[in-house]
Formats: C-alpha cells, structure tokens, sequence
C-alpha cells in the first residue's frame, strides 16, 4: 500500500503555498515532511487529507486518485500538536473514542485499548485524567487514538512542537519505536531535523511551497542540495573556492566538490596535524570541548577537543580532518527526487 503526491499544488490567497510536490510514502514508511515554518508542510498534510482543494496535481493510494474521495473515507488519522484529548475523560476512554464512533463492540474497544495502550507504553495509566499526565504522556495517548481504528495512513503535525526540548528528544525515540511496531505508515511534519531524523526512515525538505530534496535519512544527510539545505540539516559550516578545495583535496582527492559542509565535528584538535588554526573561543562540555578557531585557509571554523584538553583563546593548535563528517554539497541532488 503506497501513497503517492504527483505534482501537487495547493494555492491559498492567490500564492501557490504548496508548488509542484511529489513524493512517494511506501507500505510500513515514516516519511518526516521538514522545512521551516511557512514552508508549505502542513498545507501539504492537510491536502494529503482531503482538507484542502489542490489547484493542481494528485493524491493517490495505490494508484486511486483520492480527488473525490471525503476526509473521512481516506483511511487516515490526522495527529495534531496539542493532541487534542477530551480533558474529561479518561485515558482508555480517549483512545477508545473513534471506535465508539463506529459502533464497534464492547470488547473489541476494550481489547483494542488495552492493546494500544500497552504498545506506547501507558497500560497503568488507563483510568487517568489527561490533566494527570505529562505532555509527553498526553502526545502517547493522542498517538494511540490515532491509530485505533488502524489506519492506512497516519499524519503528523508537529506532534512535538509544544513539548521541551528534553521531553521532545525523549518522544521522538518512543515515537519511531510505536510507529515500527505497529506498521503503519506515517507522513511526519516538522522543522525539527533532529526530531526528523530520530524518527523518520526518509526525508522530503521543503522550503517556500517546493521539496528542495528527498530520500533516505543518509542520502539527503551525505549530500545536501545546496548550502541552505545543509545548513538547515544541522551543517554550522559551508565552505566554497578554495577553501572548499582545500578540504576536498584532503578527504576525497578524486572528487570534483566545488562546495563542502562541515559538522561541528569536522575538525579535531590533534598536535601531530600539520593543518594549524588559532583558538578564538573554547566551551567545554561534559562530552567534548568546543572550539573556534581560525584557520588560513579555511577562514573562521568549529572544532573540537577531547574533555579535559586545556586549550586557550590565542592557542595554536593542530587540527585533523575527520572525512566522516564532510559532505559535497550536491547541486544535483534536487534533479533526483523525482524518484523518491
């Protein structure tokens, strides 16, 4: 069972907000939708519902145009980010909710719920107010009502937006384990790429209503499209000219790279590196001790150090590049994502 967007268009107050998507979403696929705010994305989600009239362009399941086909005979469950639970009832009554909609029996509402709240791992709290949870409990009891009356498709949008940063990263790892486990296949929306990444098995980035790249979590992240996509991926650095050269000759003499992206990691302090930088500024961490340092002929660059290393503003130090976190920023890579 495939969902496929072919050329879609979604034009609100005269400006096209979604132009010319396609992508694909394959039977058991998580397929995270990233962008910035303003991008499109949740337009995007909400026509892949049937929420939203495209100008142009199709939504189909296994090949079947869904163009007349309602919201509610799409065989989707839309997530939302504040989960929208009924404050006064229950936990195992929420979740049970949409199948009481239909009329199914008794029993299989109550196996079904003990069944789903067992899978996102709340089966002791079954008998709890919403209020007597923690937001990222509420999202777990949001996501399993989704998924009540197994849906062919689940869409997320931003499911984590209104959690902490700590709390987030947690229900991230939760969340990939749940939608694994149950198989259903999912288009997550976020401008989140470490939620992205944490959660999705392929990426579609899109930036002012169009997908800039897609593909696998290691395509899009071992070759962004250009240098905003690899600066939006979580790349602090991109280098072009020489500079550039100079990295590629290091890492992938054979290459014909004319722009690179470095990782905050790129570059690690080694006395034994015949590549020399000045330290301008140091944050040490519990894990790694953060540099900036200026170098010839890179210019003004991140590196790091191991913990404990005393290093200093003014320190000439030695820096090793680490190839593994080095990518060509790929200008084809746009031309490719027709085959996503």
């Amino acid at each position: 069972m495939t969902l496929e967007v072919s050329s879609l268009s979604v034009r609100l107050g005269g400006v096209d907000v979604v132009d010319d998507v396609s992508f694909v979403v394959p039977a058991g696929t998580t397929v995270a939708v990233l962008g910035p705010s303003g991008c499109g994305k949740s337009t995007l989600l909400r026509a892949i519902a049937g929420l939203e009239t495209p100008r142009s362009g199709r939504v189909g399941w296994d090949g079947d145009d869904l163009a007349g086909t309602p919201t509610h005979r799409r065989g989707m469950a839309l997530m939302f980010q504040d989960g929208q639970l009924f404050p006064g009832q229950s936990v195992a009554r929420n979740v049970g909710y949409p199948m009481r909609l239909r009329h199914r029996p008794r029993k299989e509402i109550a196996r079904r719920v003990e069944e789903l709240l067992d899978t996102v791992g709340l089966a002791d709290k079954a008998d709890r107010l919403p209020e007597a949870l923690s937001g990222g409990e509420r999202q777990r009891v949001a996501l399993a009502r989704a998924l009540a009356v197994s849906p062919r498709l689940l869409l997320l949008d931003e499911p984590m937006s209104a959690l902490d940063r700590d709390l987030r990263e947690v229900l991230a790892h939760q969340l990939r384990g749940i939608l694994t486990a149950s198989g259903t296949p999912a288009i997550m929306v976020t401008h989140d790429q470490e939620e992205a990444f944490a959660v999705a098995d392929r990426i579609v980035l899109m930036r002012a209503g169009r997908v800039v790249q897609a593909g696998s979590l290691a395509e899009v992240w071992s070759a962004p499209a250009d240098a905003w996509a690899a600066r939006f991926l979580g790349y602090p650095t991109v280098l072009e000219g020489a500079a550039a050269r100079f990295v590629r000759d290091r890492v992938a003499p054979d290459a014909t790279w004319t722009e690179v992206a470095l990782r905050r990691s790129a570059l690690r302090a080694d006395p034994q590196a015949s590549l020399r930088g000045v330290v301008e500024q140091v944050h040490a961490g519990p894990e790694v001790v953060r540099l900036r340092v200026r170098v010839d002929e890179l210019g003004e660059v991140d590196a790091v150090a191991d913990p404990g290393a005393v290093v200093r503003p003014g320190d000439e130090v030695g820096l090793a590049i680490d190839a593994s976190r080095v990518a060509p920023v790929d200008t084809g890579a746009r031309r490719r994502t027709e085959s996503f």
